[in-house]
């Protein structure tokens, strides 16, 4: 028996997932610099200082602006990731996501992301609800993130209170996808797109990890697969 005939949801992450960055980061936010007439650094010293200003620590960053420039770089930054502009889908998400949907599946999309991804990003790049996914849940409207298995909770419960071990989850990262969903006793398994030196190590745990979502559906196809043990 295939694991698809014992499934009745499928739970998915979206960057890294669905969805990817179109090039780098650090490029975005040199842009919004450039656009108030500051010099661009080189990506190095960008992505560090991204890393600083994480740490709530802009003086370290190098960087050195009023609250003026800092609120025009940040809106400029704010409404670039608020479009698809920045992103683009992999070419076998949508065809994965309809696939499921006409197996009967219930299709959930799980995301550390805010409103925007729901109501404009997603549908922006061809992904919408209804057709491609039936419910949401974003970090940014729920008040709770991955890894929290609360989030997975909400998910099994927006699902319509489906069992976990009815629900297959497909994400990129083992301690904010495969474990949470694991610890629920939800099938788990991940993707691994981009040839991460981690990714042997995910395999060597146990995980399954397969490099696109077309060889997950092959293999919910297949005979005698348990995801779950």
């Amino acid at each position: 028996m295939s694991l698809l005939s014992r499934l009745r949801c499928i739970t998915v992450d979206v960057t890294g997932t669905l969805i990817a960055y179109k090039g780098e980061l650090g490029d975005y936010y040199c842009m919004a610099a450039k656009s108030v007439g500051l010099p661009c650094p080189d990506y190095k010293r960008v992505h560090e200082g991204f890393k600083l200003c994480i740490h709530r620590d802009d003086k370290q960053a190098g960087y050195e602006y009023d609250e003026e420039t800092f609120e025009k770089i940040f809106k400029r930054i704010y409404a670039s990731f608020g479009s698809s502009a920045p992103y683009m889908v992999f070419p076998d998400s949508q065809p994965f996501l309809r696939w499921a949907h006409e197996k009967g599946l219930k299709v959930g999309i799980i995301s550390n992301a805010e409103y925007r991804y729901q109501d404009v990003i997603l549908p922006a790049l061809g992904l919408n609800q209804g057709s491609e996914w039936d419910f949401g849940v974003f970090s940014g409207l729920e008040g709770v993130e991955k890894p929290d298995r609360r989030i997975y909770e909400i998910a099994l419960e927006r699902a319509g209170n489906i069992a976990p071990e009815e629900t297959l989850h497909v994400g990129d990262s083992m301690r904010k996808d495969y474990v949470p969903a694991r610890s629920l006793g939800m099938n788990a398994l991940l993707l691994d797109r981009f040839s991460t030196p981690e990714a042997e190590e995910w395999r060597k745990s146990g995980a399954i990890v397969l490099p696109e979502l077309t060889a997950v559906q092959e293999l919910l196809c297949s005979e005698n697969l348990t995801l779950a043990c």
